[in-house]
Formats: structure tokens, sequence, C-alpha cells
């Protein structure tokens, strides 16, 4: 197990960078947005698994690998973002599935599985999240500890603190979808989420 100082430091340092704006949480606030908070879990379930993988990788030393691939790393980049631009355009022009209908409860939801998709492809394809815990978990891993315990522990801490500031966003995005659905402007809702979304796509694949 690892030691309480090590956590007391290891806590608000990942709560101070999950909750900065980034990519994962404009997303959470764009489902929440147009989703509902509900809905916007199954996102957050693909995302923390993603997460989850990626700070495994990192700790385990597999990033040293894939940055020295950058081809790998273009061709994430460059799907999850079109995916995400894509997605994006169709919600700033009110179409499919993830736009708000102009009735508010009207229109089939998302799907389950397109959500989680897209939260797995924000949190894995993105260079700056494999760099980020190539940096941040080697100091707070002792050698003279099993690593195997030590990175389950900061992993499960790290899901935990995600977990919860998707939330606050998701929760965000809702409150601002109630306040301009009430009066009517809809379509500016889902322009705003369009524009969100594809800048969550630029932002993944030219960052």
């Amino acid at each position: 197990m690892m030691s309480w100082a090590t956590l007391s430091v290891f806590v608000p340092t990942f709560l101070l960078v999950s909750l900065t704006p980034g990519m994962c949480m404009t997303l959470a606030m764009v489902l929440g947005m147009t989703q509902g908070v509900k809905r916007a879990l199954w996102m957050m379930v693909g995302e923390l698994i993603g997460v989850g993988l990626v700070a495994a990788a990192a700790g385990a030393g597999v990033a040293a690998l894939m940055l020295r691939q950058p081809a790998l790393f273009m061709a994430f980049k460059w799907v999850g973002g079109a995916y995400l631009a894509y997605i994006g355009i169709m919600m700033w022009r009110s179409r499919g599935r993830m736009a708000i209908p102009n009735e508010l409860e009207a229109g089939p939801p998302a799907g389950r599985w397109q959500l989680a998709l897209q939260g797995f492809l924000t949190a894995v394809a993105n260079p700056k999240g494999w760099a980020f815990f190539m940096v941040l978990l080697p100091p707070f891993l002792d050698s003279s500890r099993p690593l195997g315990q030590q990175l389950i522990t900061l992993i499960a801490v790290i899901l935990t603190i995600e977990f919860v500031s998707m939330l606050v966003y998701a929760t965000g995005g809702k409150t601002l979808r109630r306040v301009l659905g009430k009066s009517g402007n809809v379509r500016l809702l889902n322009r705003i989420a369009g524009t969100l979304m594809i800048g969550v796509g630029v932002w993944l694949a030219l960052g």
C-alpha cells in the first residue's frame, strides 16, 4: 500500500489537474447539455476505461515505446479528432442523435455504445494524456514497495477524481441547457454544443 503522506500530495495535485478544462471535461459538459447527465454517464464509462488503460500503460513504461512511434499517435489523433468534429458539425446543424431536438424531450437519444466509444477514443487518442501520466506517476511511485499495488491505488484515485470532475461538468452543461431551453434558444444551444465538440476534435487532432 501507499503511504498517506504520498496520497495527501497526489490527491490535491490530480484534483487540480482534473478540474482544469480539457477535452474530456468539455465532452462531459457537451453531453450533459445535449443528452443529459444520466446518458452522459455512458461516455464517462468509456472515458474512465480509456484513462485507466493509459495510466496503467504509462506507469508500466509502455508509453515510452508508444511515444517513439509518432505515426501510431497520429492515426489515433486524426481518427478520433475527425469523428468528434463530424459529430460537432451535425450538432451545429441541429441534425443527428447527438443534437438537441426542437422539443427538448423529443427525439431518439444517442446510443449507449456510441457515447462510450466517444469517451474511450477521447481518452486513449490523446497523446497529452499519455505524456501527462508519464510525468505525473513516477514521482509518486516508491521503488521499495510493490509497483503493482501502488499503481492500482493511484489509478483508483485517478478514476474517482476524474469521474467526480466529469459529473461537475456534465451537471453544468445540463444547467446551461435548462436556461437556454426555457428561452427557446435550442438552435443556439446546439450551435454552442457543436462548436465545443468541433473544438474538442480539432484539439485532439492537432494538440
